[in-house]
């Protein structure tokens, strides 16, 4: 069977105004890269095949499920090592994205292949779902956790203190300002710079009082105010624009998640109650 090679590439930006991030996704079975390098740093899962990897003058090899974490400034190349190729999600991220939450300088890997099935789990989510629809607020509260994460669990970075003093408080504060911002919120490092605190304070503090990441939070406001329009009997496209996701397939995939029908149901559902 022939691998078709594809190598699709998109761009997230953390918050409204915040720096972009790219992700890609890749199959490959005869491409090899030649020798290169990235400012960033490299994080993919290999999610089928086997690829091997010329880095830190050896090979390593990674199969489905690794998570793989290439450093600034290594020289490195990539191609399939069997004849099915492999297939991977990648995004290639700002050092200073793996040093939120943490003390000391740049993190570093030893281990460049690592085997963690539940965050290569949710990097794997969190990859589909922004290359789907990147949205900024949802980037933002995503990939810096998992990246801190990342850092706390295999590099050498040291974790900073887990408490937030006055976590509730700064739950409320940034619950309400989404809320009141809902069609173009904030960023979350703006957010995080008025209250003093550091983004990932921010996330801490919010997940730990609220029980979820601010950007899930303001979807499901924000699919509890598109339920009380679709029951005046507008249409799911004009309902996602007023309520702030980015279009109607955005508003389904969350409408799905909260209350397991489509928009377009639930609208159809309610007018025929009150026939």
């Amino acid at each position: 069977m022939t691998v078709r090679e594809q190598a699709l590439w998109t761009r997230a930006r953390l918050g409204r105004s915040g720096p972009p991030l790219d992700l890609l996704t890749a199959r490959f079975a005869r491409h090899v890269y030649a020798p290169h390098a990235h400012e960033e740093f490299t994080v993919g899962v290999t999610v089928g095949g086997l690829e091997v990897i010329a880095y830190r003058g050896g090979h390593i090899r990674s199969g489905p499920g690794s998570i793989v974490v290439l450093e600034p400034g290594e020289m490195h190349t990539g191609g399939p090592a069997a004849p099915d190729g492999y297939a991977y999600q990648a995004l290639y991220a700002e050092p200073a994205l793996l040093t939120e939450g943490t003390l000391g300088g740049l993190p570093h890997f030893r281990e460049p292949v690592l085997n963690d099935p539940e965050l290569a789990a949710a990097l794997r989510r969190a990859h589909t779902d922004l290359s789907a629809c990147p949205d900024p607020l949802e980037a933002e509260s995503r990939l810096p956790w998992l990246l801190t994460a990342l850092a706390h669990r295999h590099s050498t970075a040291r974790a900073d203190d887990d408490i937030v003093p006055g976590a509730d408080h700064i739950a409320r504060a940034v619950r309400d300002r989404l809320a009141d911002e809902l069609l173009s919120p904030p960023s979350l490092a703006d957010l995080a710079a008025e209250l003093g605190l550091s983004r990932y304070q921010l996330l801490r503090a919010f997940r730990t009082t609220m029980g979820i990441p601010p950007y899930a939070w303001l979807a499901q406001y924000r699919v509890q105010r598109a339920r009380t329009l679709l029951e005046t009997g507008l249409r799911p496209a004009e309902v996602a624009g007023l309520v702030g996701f980015a279009d109607q397939a955005h508003l389904t995939r969350w409408f799905r998640r909260v209350l397991a029908v489509t928009p377009a149901a639930y609208r159809n559902s309610v007018q025929d109650f009150g026939r």
